[in-house]
């Protein structure tokens, strides 16, 4: 019998997600309220800018953010990370202005930029290489799970308890022991871990080729990734699919409210169950991509789960078009949610086979892209569809995110989890 530290590692990470998609999720909450305006004097223009800019520095900070991990160590790096996003959220809570309230949404963005890319490295460096999609799919899980709470929480406590201002310093405060806790639990390596016996360090580094390179980069390993062409595979890949799942958390609402005629609360009701199928499929997604490995190895194992989830989200899509009533609708998209998630960990773990030393800044750069992707998508939709009209034709949009998917598809059918980013 060996020890089993690494499951508590994960815990920690895990409940870091949480923390991660609470602070950054609660504040579209916060800022309906209309004592959060008054208080600001900001006008709505200025609030979709603050909500935006935390887009721009989170899409650019992903790649230093994941090269600061790998060359400073997760331990340090991470901790700093979720107590610099805490202070900003506390700071947020706090502003007195448009001004101060940009600022700490900026360096919010590039403070969260580096939990995921942590994330994934300290994966490679603690999980067996046959329990590296499950365990992807569980800290996957805890971002979901606070993105999911995060509306509902903020809700109730600002209905009831608190000002918006004391529920940012209190999930402020909250991020401040997460951080303490992980430093407290986590360590760079298992052998370094004075909790983590030989038996359970051996189950860990069998199989993995790069478990005895723990030398630190000394640069970011920009050139490798430039130069990798399956790596620019996964860039276009996460592009794609973020620029169908994004409708899913945008303009979803919309679309039920002014194209099927449905009423806000049945509305809210029909996007929770579309983001729950999400949640489902990023639990399923981790034992996917480990049993594909096992029967197929890495080069297919982790490629051909991605391709059918794409083409089966892409199908989805199109058969929106022809369906008429609200509820079937719902099913679709929740089909496209569940199939996105379900293809995450295979996403992660491919990072982790390729990263080797730097697993976390390979991890960065294709988020990177994929938030490009996120943050066009929106933009888009307006572009294809005139959304202010209630009888507007959304087709065009629906060809947009199936082709978006059908882009996804391709690439992973390219990409080869052999090939080293070095």
């Amino acid at each position: 019998m060996s020890t089993h530290v690494r499951h508590h590692v994960l815990g920690a990470t895990t409940l870091a997600a949480v923390m991660l998609y609470l602070d950054r999720i609660c504040i579209a909450e916060i800022a309906k309220e209309g004592a959060f305006k008054s208080d600001l004097g900001i006008s709505d223009t200025q609030i979709g800018v603050v909500l935006g800019a935390f887009f721009f520095t989170y899409a650019l900070g992903q790649v230093p953010a994941g090269w600061l991990s790998d060359r400073f160590g997760t331990r340090t790096m991470l901790p700093i990370y979720i107590g610099v996003w805490s202070l900003c959220t506390i700071l947020t809570g706090l502003a007195n202005g448009f001004l101060m309230l940009m600022v700490a949404r900026l360096l919010f963005g590039f403070a969260q930029a580096g939990c995921y890319p942590s994330a994934g490295s300290l994966i490679k460096r603690w999980m067996p290489i046959p329990q590296r999609g499950r365990a992807s799919s569980v800290v996957s899980f805890g971002g979901r799970l606070g993105g999911t709470i995060a509306p509902i929480l903020t809700a109730w406590l600002l209905k009831d308890y608190l000002s918006w201002r004391a529920v940012l310093i209190l999930y402020g405060t909250a991020g401040f022991f997460v951080a303490f806790h992980f430093w407290r639990i986590y360590r760079e390596t298992p052998s370094e871990h004075p909790w983590c016996d030989t038996g359970e360090q051996e189950l860990i580094s069998y199989g993995d080729a790069d478990a005895g390179d723990l030398s630190p980069p000394q640069f970011p390993p920009l050139l490798p990734l430039i130069r990798s062409y399956t790596m620019w595979l996964m860039c276009f890949l996460q592009f794609g699919i973020n620029l169908g799942w994004v409708f899913l958390v945008t303009w979803l609402p919309t679309y039920l409210q002014e194209v099927k005629h449905v009423d806000p609360k049945t509305g809210g009701l029909m996007s929770t169950i579309v983001l729950a199928s999400g949640i489902v499929g990023t639990l399923c997604g981790g034992m996917v991509t480990d049993i594909s490995i096992r029967h197929l190895g890495r080069r297919w194992g982790r490629s051909l789960p991605m391709v059918a989830c794409y083409t089966v989200a892409m199908v989805a899509y199109l058969s929106c078009l022809r369906l008429e009533s609200a509820w079937s609708f719902v099913i679709a998209a929740s089909i496209v949610a569940f199939a996105t998630d379900l293809s995450v960990p295979s996403i992660w773990a491919y990072m982790q086979d390729v990263g080797g030393k730097n697993t976390a800044a390979v991890f960065g750069w294709g988020n990177m892209w994929g938030n490009f992707g996120a943050a066009t998508s929106p933009l888009l939709v307006p572009i294809v569809v005139d959304a202010t009209v209630p009888d507007a034709d959304w087709t065009p949009a629906f060809y947009l995110f199936s082709l978006g998917y059908l882009v996804a598809g391709l690439c992973a059918l390219g990409i080869n989890a052999n090939s080293k980013v070095e």
